[in-house]
């Protein structure tokens, strides 16, 4: 069964938000959607718990990487980059890249920020870096998608984002709700017609 990951790490819950309306988009056009999560980067040498919680987000595994047909990657900003969490699970996929694993899969790329400049357009191609040398073929969400051009909170053409403000509780606005789901259907579409 063909399928799509949505693939998140979120510290404050905007960006797992955020992930779920890209799932939705996607199952919109008859693909399934997966939603994972990577687990935090611990700053202790030695390990202390359990490396999958016996409850909570899923975590990602390689296969779920490999056998999937299309992926959306997501992560707040760290100082206009992705988090440290999602960058640690891509420095593991090093298997994938020597066997082209992720090679001609269609990709794209979604955010959530604490201020409007808080660098979204930059952690968003921060994502796509390693997805570009993955072989992934990257999508954004063209101007065709109205909120796109009005939009006066979170949404870009690179990719789906949300201005959650410093206290992480501004809820995501109708413009990027509808970006999301939009990006979401075109990655299932994309699905579709590369099948």
């Amino acid at each position: 069964m063909k399928y799509a990951l949505v693939l998140y790490y979120s510290r404050h819950g905007s960006t797992e938000k955020l992930a779920h309306l890209v799932a939705r988009g996607i199952e919109e056009t008859g693909i399934e959607a997966r939603i994972r999560t990577v687990p935090e980067v611990s700053t202790t040498c030695e390990a202390t718990e359990a490396s999958v919680p016996k409850e909570g987000a899923i975590y990602v595994t390689l296969d779920d990487l490999k056998n999937c047909s299309g992926l959306a990657l997501g992560s707040p900003t760290r100082f206009g980059n992705m988090a440290a969490p999602m960058k640690h699970f891509w420095d593991t996929t090093s298997g994938l890249w020597l066997n082209g694993a992720l090679v001609d899969k269609p990709a794209c790329v979604f955010t959530s920020t604490g201020s409007m400049h808080g660098g979204q357009e930059t952690t968003l191609f921060s994502m796509m870096t390693p997805l570009f040398h993955h072989g992934c073929i990257l999508m954004g969400v063209p101007y065709s998608e109205p909120a796109v051009g009005k939009t006066v909170t979170g949404g870009t053409p690179y990719g789906a984002s949300h201005v959650a403000g410093g206290d992480n509780k501004n809820p995501i606005s109708e413009d990027e709700k509808a970006i999301a789901i939009a990006m979401g259907k075109r990655l299932g579409n994309i699905i579709t017609k590369l099948d």
